[in-house]
């Protein structure tokens, strides 16, 4: 690096820019994008793996303590998922910030140690008490993910592939849940499922011996059952267990750890954001980082490209000087209008119900008929298809407006949810309530449901929703109401998220997805009547489209 002070980047000519890079060498080994990309995505793989692991290790959890599970209610089941949610909307709110002062790549090391926290406090923990602060730790980390991993990768990646990159780390999050659904299937396998061994039922219920735990779980009212809810941990607290399989949800949840360290290891041998040091008025720094991950011959000059970004850092600086804030926004009437319209869009990016089957899908096919560690499995197959449906969601963005996009989705996704609703109601629930068992094809059937609804939603909601959530806010107020949103979205999976178990354990199958679907419905009208269109225009363009259609 050179040693004099650098040239003040408001003055900065084009000729001083060159004369300052052929002054500094690269600041360390040559990195190629790819490599780049590889490494900073492990932590959108790791935000997908730990939001998905959790699908497979409740079952496990539900087992009781004697058996080494943790003996969940219902409630306590939405608070595991829910405290993570929690974490991660604070985790994406301070995320960014902590980023721009402390720099991306610093973030993302510090995240790496976050996830590795989460991941082993949550493993180790001895009760639900004591995993709920770990998991809000984990949630932390997955929601400074999003909010750091992204914007690393655009600011890294060569303009002529920037795209493609940041697809691709939409794309990590869904293979990292696919990944943890796999790995799930592969551990319960191998443990046979859950079982424990009865030594004594002082009830008379069982004799001793080894049992499928699907055996004792049936004797609940909410699987076709007699005994309540209250009425079941009794009958758990009052047998006898030598001992049980229970642990496999700590096997399946340690497993994050291994991405964490390697996220650590691979992230210091990566270059800080040359962006980010154009912003601290670090030129040199900049220079040396930028000349690490880039080749002139197929990236264009690197000079040109320095200038580029000074020229962006000066206008952000006039932007910054007229940024208002949540204050100006609420009190100004077409801005309180659009605030509305970004939370809504927000909001019905989780009211889809995608999370109650990314983390319950097990859970709703026991319901179904299923055995557990037959659901489990089963579970993959929605994994796939979400990889599969984000793939097709990069090319329907560039094909189809953006209302038409969403619109579709939320109606194919109602449809979806009414149909399993239905096979709830009329295939299954009869059977539960004269205690036979439903039909082998009507799990089946719930699954295929479940698989196209995966299909649908990550092929078209999420993409349409990041996408407009970067483009409808004007920009002196951009950042303050995409956070507001982003954090609302979070707030909502975590209600969402939170009582689903309980709504599945005193609605039914039949009326909970009822709910659900009769919910897209109306949000397809909601969208037809208020939802803009952005497609083709830029951003000084949609801004004053915005303020017109809002005022």
């Amino acid at each position: 690096m050179s040693n004099t002070a650098p040239p003040m980047l408001q003055t900065l000519t084009t000729s001083q820019m060159q004369q300052a890079v052929d002054a500094t060498p690269p600041s360390g080994k040559h990195r190629g994008i790819v490599a780049v990309a590889a490494v900073a995505t492990i932590g959108s793989l790791l935000f997908g793996y730990d939001t998905g692991v959790i699908s497979g290790a409740l079952p496990y959890m539900y087992m009781p303590h004697a058996a080494d599970g943790l003996q969940l209610t219902s409630l306590e089941e939405g608070a595991v998922g829910g405290t993570l949610l929690i974490g991660a909307a604070f985790g994406a709110l301070f995320g960014g910030r902590l980023s721009d002062r402390y720099g991306r790549r610093h973030n993302i090391t510090m995240l790496a140690v976050i996830f590795l926290i989460g991941a082993l406090g949550t493993t180790f923990s001895p009760n639900v008490w004591v995993m709920y602060p770990f998991r809000f730790i984990l949630g932390l980390a997955v929601g400074g993910a999003s909010a750091t991993v992204p914007v690393y990768l655009a600011e890294t990646a060569p303009k002529r592939i920037r795209g493609s990159i940041v697809a691709i780390d939409q794309l990590m999050i869904v293979t990292g849940q696919l990944l943890a659904f796999t790995m799930n299937a592969i551990i319960s396998t191998t443990q046979g499922g859950p079982q424990l061994t009865i030594t004594e039922d002082p009830s008379g219920t069982f004799a001793p011996g080894t049992y499928v735990y699907d055996d004792i779980t049936a004797l609940q009212a909410s699987q076709g059952g007699t005994l309540s809810n209250t009425d079941y941990h009794a009958f758990l607290d009052q047998l006898v267990i030598s001992s049980g399989n229970g642990m496999t949800w700590r096997y399946m949840l340690v497993l994050c750890s291994i991405p964490a360290v390697a996220l650590w290891i691979g992230i210091r041998l990566m270059p800080e954001s040359s962006r980010w040091y154009i912003a601290k008025e670090r030129l040199y720094d900049a220079i040396g980082a930028l000349k690490r991950v880039r080749n002139e011959a197929v990236d264009g000059p690197i000079t040109d490209e320095l200038m580029e970004m000074t020229e962006s850092r000066r206008h952000e600086l006039a932007e910054a000087a007229q940024a208002k804030g949540l204050g100006y926004v609420w009190s100004t009437p077409w801005l309180r209008k659009l605030m509305g319209v970004g939370i809504f869009l927000a909001i019905i990016n989780q009211t889809t119900g995608v999370n109650t089957i990314m983390y319950y899908a097990p859970k709703v096919l026991e319901y179904a008929g299923m055995s557990t560690s037959s659901s489990i499995t089963a579970q993959v197959a929605n994994g796939v298809m979400s990889v599969v449906g984000s793939a097709i969601g990069i090319w329907l963005i560039g094909q189809f407006r953006r209302r038409q996009i969403l619109i579709a989705d939320v109606t194919g996704v109602g449809i979806c949810l009414l149909g399993i609703a239905a096979t709830f109601q009329f295939l299954i629930a009869p059977h539960m309530a004269d205690g036979t068992t439903p039909p082998t094809w009507a799990a089946f059937l719930v699954l295929g449901l479940m698989a196209v609804f995966m299909l649908i939603v990550q092929s078209s909601n999420g993409t349409v929703v990041w996408t407009m959530m970067g483009e409808i806010f004007p920009a002196n107020v951009r950042g303050v109401m995409n956070g507001t949103a982003i954090f609302c979205m979070w707030i909502a999976n975590a209600i969402i998220t939170w009582t689903f178990p309980t709504m599945m354990e005193k609605l039914g199958g039949g009326l909970t997805y009822t709910f659900y679907g009769v919910l897209n419905l109306i949000v397809a009208v909601v969208l037809f009547k208020i939802m803009p269109e952005t497609q083709g225009r830029s951003l000084e363009q949609i801004e004053r489209d915005m303020e017109v259609r809002y005022s």
